[in-house]
């Protein structure tokens, strides 16, 4: 008479099963922690200072030059309007004027949307839009964003990506052919 032999797949099933948890948990977790350094801006900077106390607006400081390209992050020249002397009391401030204003050095701002040399991006295209369709809402905050920078590209983890563009595209019947917007 022979014996039957039984195996038991229940083990393999509940190991493959913790295996698979596992690697997603450190998918979402670990792999991102070592992907992205967490960055400061160079001065704690408060848009909320800005547009509600000053009564700023976003175009106050970012705005289109003559030729139609985007200005981008403003300068020394812009800010020493106000700024070529402490006139708050925040530490920020008095560190932006001694080590920037008093030096003529420009602030090395992290760039959260900093494209790619192969992408060709017009704001004066997409004036019609809100800037906060695709960037932060900031205005409110009194404190720059976390700056997240890829350890391998240098890139921020917050750059528009091309699905964001491409759906963006296709919803308002603009061709998303590789030459609108890639050099």
């Amino acid at each position: 008479m022979e014996e039957k032999k039984t195996t038991k797949c229940g083990g393999g099933f509940l190991a493959f099963v913790l295996g698979f948890l596992l690697s997603v948990v450190a998918g979402w977790i670990v792999f991102p922690g070592l992907l992205y350094s967490e960055l400061d801006q160079p001065i704690q900077f408060s848009h909320k200072v800005h547009t509600e106390d000053q009564g700023l607006t976003c175009d106050s400081c970012h705005f289109f030059r003559e030729d139609g390209s985007y200005q981008g992050m403003p300068t020394n020249e812009q800010c020493t309007g106000c700024h070529s002397d402490v006139i708050g009391q925040t530490p920020a401030e008095a560190k932006y004027v001694q080590e920037y204003v008093q030096k003529n050095k420009e602030v090395p701002w992290r760039n959260y949307q900093y494209q790619p040399d192969n992408v060709l991006f017009s704001h004066k295209a997409h004036e019609p839009f809100e800037c906060t369709e695709c960037h932060l809402d900031v205005a409110k905050a009194d404190k720059a964003p976390k700056y997240y920078e890829n350890k391998l590209s240098g890139y921020s983890k917050q750059t528009m990506k091309m699905w964001q563009c491409e759906r963006c595209h296709a919803e308002n019947g603009v061709s998303n052919a590789c030459h609108v917007c890639h050099k």
